[in-house]
């Protein structure tokens, strides 16, 4: 996890008046490390009884509502957090209806570029002016088919 993503963060919690407290500190390092979002319950799991349960919601709570974290809400009405775009760049994800995992997928430069202009399209036969995009593919992931 890059110290820079720390320091955003810790800049970005006191301009909200906001501490970085231990808690908060370790779910932001855990979601830095994830190779994709990570559900309440998983992150639980990573932290080893480093942050209590009651912590882990109230710091996933600041988090997401400082623009810290963003939330995914998936299959089964279960909700994975990872860190916000403006802290890790654009990206994608791959979703598993059927167990419900969630993989974040790069893409390309030239595709980006062919999705930017499908999404303009799109957007623009409807009057409508898009500002920015998320592609969420759902399928089955390897484990599952």
């Amino acid at each position: 996890m890059q110290r820079n993503i720390l320091r955003q963060v810790e800049h970005r919690l006191r301009d909200r008046g906001l501490r970085l407290t231990d808690a908060r500190r370790a779910v932001v390092e855990r979601l830095g490390d994830a190779d994709g979002p990570r559900s309440a319950a998983e992150l639980s799991a990573d932290l080893d009884g480093e942050v209590p349960l009651s912590s882990l919601y109230r710091s996933l709570s600041v988090l997401e509502e400082a623009g810290v974290l963003a939330p995914h809400h998936g299959v089964r009405g279960l909700t994975r957090y990872e860190l916000a775009e403006w802290l890790v760049g654009h990206h994608h994800h791959l979703v598993c209806t059927h167990c419900g995992l969630v993989e974040d997928v790069p893409i390309p430069t030239d595709l980006e570029a062919r999705l930017d202009t499908l999404i303009g399209a799109v957007a623009g036969a409807a009057g409508f002016s898009p500002s920015d995009h998320a592609l969420e593919i759902e399928g089955r992931c390897e484990r599952c088919r």
